[in-house]
């Protein structure tokens, strides 16, 4: 009763109010270790109630026995750590200003907020917690439409690049690649971090997201809705596939030339791995060929194996987007990256989108 009375008195933001805030204060997550890296707000720093053992016993009580037999159980895991949370808030968050959040903003972060307060801390409770900003950015994805123009063009055109080199020239762009740490392929791993949780790429495509001015365009590299291990939520995959498209028309050595730049670096081993994971789509015969070549030491003819399928299926991939408008590109494969960007710009500029 206590604990329902104080927060009834505590001060409260809404998500919404929250993610327009222009301070600098820290977010504290109070949920448990493995609730965080299975998806937490962007920037939000980890700081535990509860172990995940903790959470669920406290859980298992609270299902068997009740609220009281549970709320006594989480007193005697909290009651020992009370101290180092103060000392820990002391040491990170000198201006004594915070926000905290939970699950759905109940009792594990009112619990923490009243220690804190009592402790000298300004503490601003977000109203609905985690929960509620889950629910909030999916209502984001699904009403704030972007003019996105979705840059496309077969295996080794360069996307990327073009892409980076776009934002370099000022537009607005929306690095899916980089937010999934996957390029998209069989071999989209290479080189990359382990992939987030979906839950966590979309919270971190929604930091993204927010940053962007709807009334300019948006440019995004052409993606599957899955992309390794993760998808483009649905609100996003919606305008994705119906925007406009520009694709860019390069001959096939030059991307050849440009795959065997960019994966030329990789352990052979690692390249194998990657035709494995495609040997049924590209045939026994294709793959033992390519690991032949690869053994050789002959990167060129086992990246033709490989772009060969990937010309093949692009055009099958497409198929499932109703881009509203398409343009082709050809654009003057002398230039740098960046003088591409500029002469796409250009092009885009003076085409209907």
């Amino acid at each position: 009763m206590m604990l329902n009375a104080y927060f009834c008195q505590m001060e409260k933001i809404t998500i919404a109010d929250f993610l327009k805030r222009n301070d600098e204060n820290i977010l504290l997550d109070v949920r448990s270790p493995g609730e965080y890296i299975e998806g937490h707000i962007p920037g939000a720093v980890s700081f535990p109630l509860f172990t995940d053992e903790e959470r669920a016993e406290v859980g298992t009580l609270y299902k068997k026995k009740g609220h009281d037999f549970a709320f006594l159980k989480g007193l005697e895991f909290v009651g020992a750590k009370m101290a180092d949370y103060v000392r820990w808030a002391n040491k990170r968050v000198p201006e004594k200003k915070l926000y905290i959040h939970c699950w759905r903003g109940g009792q594990r972060s009112a619990s923490l907020a009243w220690l804190l307060e009592m402790a000298g801390f300004e503490v601003k409770l977000i109203i609905g917690g985690y929960k509620a900003y889950r629910q909030y950015i999916h209502r984001q994805f699904d009403e704030i439409k972007l003019n996105l123009i979705v840059l496309g063009g077969p295996t080794g055109s360069g996307k990327t690049l073009i892409l980076q080199s776009l934002k370099d020239e000022g537009e607005q762009i929306i690095d899916l690649e980089k937010l999934a740490h996957h390029k998209g392929s069989a071999f989209g791993s290479l080189g990359e971090l382990i992939q987030p949780t979906v839950e966590q790429f979309e919270n971190n495509l929604f930091g993204e997201f927010r940053k962007l001015d709807p009334a300019k365009r948006v440019w995004v590299e052409n993606e599957s809705r899955s992309i390794g291990k993760v998808f483009q939520p649905e609100g996003f995959w919606n305008q994705f596939k119906t925007a406009k498209y520009i694709g860019l028309v390069i001959p096939f050595e030059e991307r050849l030339k440009f795959l065997v730049k960019i994966y030329g670096e990789f352990p052979v081993t690692e390249l194998i791995e990657s035709f494995v994971k495609i040997s049924k789509r590209l045939g026994g015969q294709h793959v033992q060929a390519a690991v032949a070549y690869l053994e050789a030491g002959d990167l060129y003819n086992a990246g033709a194996i490989a772009l060969r399928y990937y010309d093949k299926s692009y055009p099958l991939a497409n198929l499932k987007c109703d881009f509203s408008r398409s343009f082709l590109f050809t654009p003057d494969i002398t230039l740098e990256k960046r003088a591409i960007a500029k002469s796409l710009i250009k092009f885009s500029d003076g085409i209907d989108l």
